[in-house]
């Protein structure tokens, strides 16, 4: 394993983001795989990174119906509920993408590396892209409308058109962070979040439900 291939690792991830939000779309996102996070390896990376893509697709589509006003309240509690479990799992496979990135990484480095804190992990940079994946397929899809008018397809076009060069901007930083730990100027340094609100021993709303009483 070479950092070279810690790249090509990244690409085919990015890939894996833009063929799958389509072809899920036409057939539904299926089952996460279930399998075992443990290992280090590239094929543990990529798992990783569908899920945790397959996690944004699925609450892309509750956010929609969250902010449905068809429907009774329960309908919108439940999805805000669906929300809250998919942002919690969401984050939670950003670290374990970051976990495995890391320990990949690291070994390939000579051992006087200073460490460096980048403002985005890989992992964080993955989520986005993810994201923007999403919107490039919905903002594709609002321009091709067959209700809608001259000015709000021209105006989805300019956004797609952005949305584009972010992703190939972002995959691009990505890249360059890749090439700086290939020639020893840093190591990766990820801290890892403390949530806090899904907890039932820091949410004082959970450990301490007679405050409200």
């Amino acid at each position: 394993m070479t950092i070279a291939d810690v790249k090509q690792l990244i690409l085919m991830c990015v890939t894996m983001q833009l063929e799958s939000v389509v072809r899920w779309h036409d057939d539904g996102p299926g089952e996460a795989c279930g399998c075992a996070h443990d290992e280090i390896s590239p094929v543990t990376l990529k798992h990783l990174a569908e899920e945790e893509h397959r996690a944004n697709f699925l609450l892309w589509h509750v956010e929609d119906e969250a902010r449905r006003r068809d429907v009774g309240d329960d309908v919108i509690a439940r999805c805000k509920r669906d929300i809250d479990k998919l942002n919690q799992r969401r984050n939670d496979l950003i670290e374990k993408i970051d976990g495995n990135l890391t320990a990949m990484i690291e070994p390939l480095l000579p051992e006087d590396t200073p460490e460096a804190y980048n403002t985005e992990t890989i992992g964080s940079v993955l989520d986005r892209l993810s994201i923007i994946c999403l919107k490039i397929y919905h903002m594709d899809e609002q321009m091709k409308r067959s209700d809608a008018g001259p000015e709000h397809v021209e105006t989805c076009g300019r956004k797609l058109s952005v949305l584009a060069r972010q992703h190939q901007d972002l995959v691009g930083s990505v890249m360059g962070l890749l090439d700086e730990y290939d020639a020893g100027l840093k190591r990766p340094r990820v801290y890892f979040q403390f949530k806090m609100y899904n907890d039932p021993q820091l949410n004082p709303a959970l450990y301490a439900p007679s405050q409200r009483d």
